[in-house]
């Protein structure tokens, strides 16, 4: 494997100037740093990362914990995080919590033991000690999706109030009244703020949320499907289900069919967190979609600009309601188009 040396040979220059065009030093003339490119080129070279990073104290390398990589919403954030890290000049390495807040510390301690320059977290819970202990001692840290109250970093976010809001009012004209939320975990700001949104809704169309319509989830198909069964034992079930994710959503989907139930003549569902494949179920399910893209690529240049020593700012970006046919509707449409990005600093 060809090294400096082998390429200051070949490009005729001292391996002090390779060096120095190698690190992106000004001092460089253009037919030195063309020289060197060719060179670099021809034998193939590729710079020892490791020994640049203890050169200049970064690895160029970004560290991502997702929730669940299971998740098609998480999936989809892991994707634009890395497309946006790597045209910024980072690569990423993504750790999966699996929802368990002891795998998110292991995540986040190595991580931070492979000399990451800056870490993203979407935490599972409202703090665990090893994210807590990254977060406090000065590591560049960017919460993206979920945050957690009181840790003061950067926050990436999607508000889904809006988009709630809409949902409701939509499915109060369609006739509904009896509407149930399968919500996620109360340990999650997500969790939380999805349920208590909700709730403001209905309370705004005279309706209330009794403690029979909300089922404990925790963002898995499986807990879905449980806590669908239960709203359809009930002596009057719900006429919508709201579940408050995809997976989740899935999960009630099975437990309607396998009751030989059909969406949404005999009940309704709605969904929050939009996935591709809704629009192929029968029928295509109404559901809230957030800016997932937009979300990863505004996490990553808020953790880059705390690596290299601007402020990072949060960044909250607007959910909207995709109306389909999973609550009786007849014209399927997207209702609340986006409203402009609200920044703050943290």
């Amino acid at each position: 494997m060809a090294g400096i040396k082998d390429v200051a040979a070949e490009a005729g220059l001292s391996v002090a100037t390779v060096s120095r065009v190698l690190n992106g030093h000004p001092s460089v003339s253009e037919d030195a740093r063309r020289r060197v490119t060719e060179a670099v080129e021809r034998l193939g070279y590729r710079p020892n990362a490791v020994a640049r990073s203890l050169r200049t104290d970064q690895t160029r390398t970004l560290g991502l914990v997702i929730s669940d990589v299971m998740n098609p919403y998480f999936t989809e954030l892991a994707r634009s995080v890395e497309e946006e890290a790597r045209a910024l000049g980072y690569s990423v390495i993504i750790g999966n919590a699996d929802e368990r807040p002891d795998l998110q510390d292991h995540h986040v301690t190595t991580l931070l033991d492979r000399r990451i320059d800056g870490l993203l977290v979407s935490p599972t819970d409202g703090g665990s000690p090893g994210m807590l202990g990254a977060a406090r001692a000065g590591t560049p840290v960017v919460f993206v999706d979920r945050w957690i109250p009181g840790v003061d970093v950067p926050v990436v976010r999607s508000d889904g109030r809006a988009a709630v809001r809409d949902l409701v009012a939509h499915l109060h004209a369609l006739g509904h009244r009896r509407l149930a939320i399968i919500a996620g975990p109360a340990a999650t700001t997500t969790g939380r703020e999805r349920v208590d949104a909700f709730r403001e809704a209905l309370a705004a169309h005279g309706l209330e949320l009794p403690d029979a319509y909300i089922g404990q989830g925790d963002f898995q198909a499986g807990s879905g499907r449980r806590v669908t069964e239960g709203f359809l034992d009930l002596p009057e079930p719900p006429e919508v289900v709201f579940a408050a994710d995809n997976l989740m959503a899935l999960g009630a989907l099975d437990a309607v069919r396998a009751r030989g139930l059909r969406v949404p003549d005999d009940i309704g569902l709605a969904a929050f967190d939009d996935i591709p494949w809704f629009v192929h179920t029968d029928p295509p399910v109404t559901a809230i979609a957030q800016p997932v893209r937009d979300l990863g690529r505004a996490a990553v240049r808020a953790l880059v600009d705390r690596i290299e020593g601007r402020p990072g700012a949060s960044v909250t970006l607007p959910a909207r309601l995709v109306v389909r046919r999973s609550c009786g509707e007849r014209e399927p449409g997207i209702r609340n188009p986006p409203s402009p990005v609200r920044r703050s600093t943290p």
